[in-house]
């Protein structure tokens, strides 16, 4: 399995694409075994990416968010993301999720017919993501296709038997998906820029007092037209997206830094440090301190006693 040294979280540009380069030029695909429990809150964060991704649930269970769905699935399991989709996912119970992520053209080249006549028609279509489930037959042999994908990699042709794996199991999810006869809509594509753009504010501007009126402003569109954004694609309120975002970033605070909790309640934007042990112990189930005593011992179990921000098992 991969033991790449990696971050435990992923980088986006200011669109929420991954700016990590997944494979290379000459081999567009790249295989990653992720634990979910060595990232920040078990989470892999919002972001999206040209390449075509399948994941696989080796153990636990993951929550994913993709576009604007949400669902929960159990060991076994596995999911096909298309390109260029927002995605989310997290687990309660460290999951292990592991991975590949191809470019299309790893298929089939950009000029030939197999590209434009099976690759081409689906990357473009209205489908963001294919859940396989181990009950339905085809899902059950596309899911071994993909087992089989993730025990080549230790194999010294690996290259080779991947790029064999791979057009089977595109094969087996053309053959048995209905391509939506619409392509994205414009409308679908401005809204997820537009709602990138007011994450991407509020990332930015957690720290200050930003209120609704703000982030509107700054997308250019009505308070209305923010609230049904937020709530169609991530199932929240933009008030409360900045509340969790400031608690995420105080709780990377908290475990790599040492500084006092009311310096760090007041640096991720809560002037009132009650207040704001009050909402961490709420949304983590734990207090400040508790939070940092459990990373601090977290990190000295994963780490080994190294740099609390290098992980195992992933290089995004």
């Amino acid at each position: 399995m991969s033991s790449d040294t990696s971050y435990s979280r992923i980088i986006t540009d200011e669109n929420l694409m991954e700016t990590i380069q997944h494979g290379r030029v000459d081999y567009p695909f790249h295989f990653y075994y992720d634990n979910l429990g060595l990232f920040d809150f078990n989470c892999i964060e919002w972001h999206w990416h040209a390449e075509l991704e399948f994941v696989y649930i080796e153990s636990g269970t993951v929550t994913f968010w993709i576009g604007e769905k949400q669902f929960t699935l159990p060991e076994g399991h596995g999911v096909f993301i298309n390109s260029k989709i927002l995605h989310r996912f997290s687990s309660s119970d460290r999951a292990v999720v592991p991975n590949f992520l191809c470019l299309p053209f790893f298929i089939a080249a950009q000029d030939s017919l197999i590209y434009n006549k099976y690759v081409l028609p689906f990357i473009t279509s209205s489908m963001p993501f294919r859940i396989f489930h181990t009950e339905v037959s085809w899902e059950a042999e596309a899911l071994s296709i993909i087992k089989q994908i993730i025990a080549v990699q230790s194999c010294a042709s690996c290259e080779l038997a991947t790029s064999a794996l791979i057009q089977r199991l595109w094969l087996t999810l053309y053959e048995h998906t209905d391509i939506p006869k619409q392509e994205r809509t414009n409308v679908s594509a401005a809204s997820q820029a537009r709602l990138q753009m007011m994450m991407q504010y509020i990332h930015q501007n957690y720290a200050a007092n930003i209120s609704l009126d703000d982030i509107a402003r700054h997308a250019m569109i009505s308070k209305s037209t923010v609230l049904n954004l937020f709530n169609k694609y991530l199932r929240i309120t933009p008030i409360n997206y900045l509340i969790n975002y400031r608690l995420k970033e105080a709780a990377l605070l908290l475990s790599k830094t040492e500084e006092k909790i009311s310096a760090i309640a007041r640096a991720a934007g809560f002037p009132n440090v009650d207040y704001f042990c009050r909402l961490f112990k709420k949304r983590y189930h734990l207090t400040p301190t508790e939070y940092r005593k459990k990373k601090e011992a977290d990190c000295a179990y994963w780490c080994n006693g190294e740099n609390p921000e290098i992980i195992l098992y992933k290089k995004r």
